[in-house]
């Protein structure tokens, strides 16, 4: 059995990392840039909310 090194093991994960995230963002630009602005918005005022609430 052929010995694979520590980094090549360690480049084959980043590597795949790498190309796991591409298709992340690929993925969230098919679903519709207006449905991640909208979520964005969202998000934002609810922690507007939130701090109002607490202080």
């Amino acid at each position: 059995m052929k010995y694979i090194s520590f980094s090549t093991l360690v480049t084959f994960l980043f590597l795949s990392l790498g190309l796991a995230s591409c298709q992340v963002v690929g993925d969230i630009l098919e679903a519709g840039i207006w449905t991640a602005v909208i979520g964005v918005v969202l998000i934002v005022l609810l922690v507007i909310w939130l701090f109002k609430k607490i202080f």
